[in-house]
């Protein structure tokens, strides 16, 4: 082939290469333009195909360190640096007892000067803090005499004389008024020396206010003595004449004194002049410090 037979075919040749690249650059224009209405095949395309990053290490949750077996976990002591005055001062009084047990704790497992101090520093807080609520109590006490009972139970010799006397003739009047309408059974056995001492009680007794005691002999009359479920000798029984209840006054030796006492809370109880709320209420401490009902009342008016 002459050389201008080659030339003629690389012209043809060369034709054909540029519109074959043009036809490619074209078509892949095209489908860059389709690319960039779709989403992207790799979204991090910017950083070429080949790149890869290495992927984070997940933390592992380290198991809280234990204290080896047999130990008790470290405690955390207290330390009067933590706290200022004004916070311990102002303290509930259960954290502040739970905080002064810590401190002794403290000061025992460890005994130093400076924790021993700190120990005391609380105790003289509390101290203080006692001192201050018994000064206010003594000024509430003061300013409100109505909420003491020292008008119900003085503390100076004339006053307690007094009072007493008021109980006696109140106990003295009540069962000398209720002889027709109360008597005493009376439970006892020969051989016993207790009943001797409490039938001497007894005789004087009658004498002093009239009563009518009736003696049971447990010995001879046992099924009344499991009627009123007495199990000892000696015993005082306090009947009602129009009530089927009956109160005991004692099982064993009980003196004149006492023996009037329960007599006279007994009467009461069962006539209706008081309830079990009022048992040991005299009549002249009523509406006082010494009536627990006595608010109730006052509230209902």
């Amino acid at each position: 082939m002459s050389w201008r037979l080659h030339i003629r075919f690389f012209r043809k040749s060369g034709i054909v290469l540029l519109s074959a690249v043009s036809l490619f650059l074209l078509a892949g224009l095209c489908l860059a333009g389709e690319k960039e209405e779709q989403e992207p095949y790799y979204s991090a395309s910017k950083d070429g195909w080949w790149w890869y990053e290495t992927e984070p290490k997940k933390e592992e949750n380290k198991p809280e360190e234990k204290p080896p077996e047999g130990q008790p976990a470290a405690k955390k002591l207290p330390s009067l640096s933590d706290y200022t005055i004004e916070d311990i001062w102002n303290m509930h009084p259960d954290n502040f007892q739970a905080l002064l047990t810590e401190f002794m704790k403290k000061a025992v497992m460890n005994p130093t000067v400076e924790t021993v101090r700190e120990y005391y520093v609380m105790q003289d807080i509390a101290r203080r803090k006692s001192l201050a609520f018994a000064n206010v109590a003594a000024t509430v006490m003061q300013t409100n005499p109505e909420l003491t009972t020292a008008s119900a139970y003085p503390i100076t010799t004339p006053g307690q004389n007094a009072r007493v006397r008021l109980q006696s003739g109140e106990i003295g009047t009540k069962i000398r008024a209720s002889k027709d309408e109360f008597a005493i059974l009376y439970f006892f056995s020969p051989t016993c020396e207790y009943c001797k001492a409490q039938s001497n009680i007894l005789a004087f007794f009658t004498d002093k206010y009239g009563w009518q005691v009736k003696p049971i002999n447990i010995e001879q009359d046992p099924n009344l003595a499991a009627r009123f479920n007495v199990h000892t000798v000696p015993y005082l029984l306090l009947i009602y004449k129009y009530k089927r209840d009956y109160i005991p006054i004692s099982a064993g030796v009980i003196a004149l004194s006492e023996m009037e006492k329960k007599l006279y809370r007994g009467i009461r109880l069962l006539s209706g002049e008081i309830t079990p709320e009022e048992f040991s209420l005299y009549e002249f401490q009523r509406g006082g410090p010494s009536d627990p009902e006595a608010l109730l009342r006052k509230n209902e008016r």
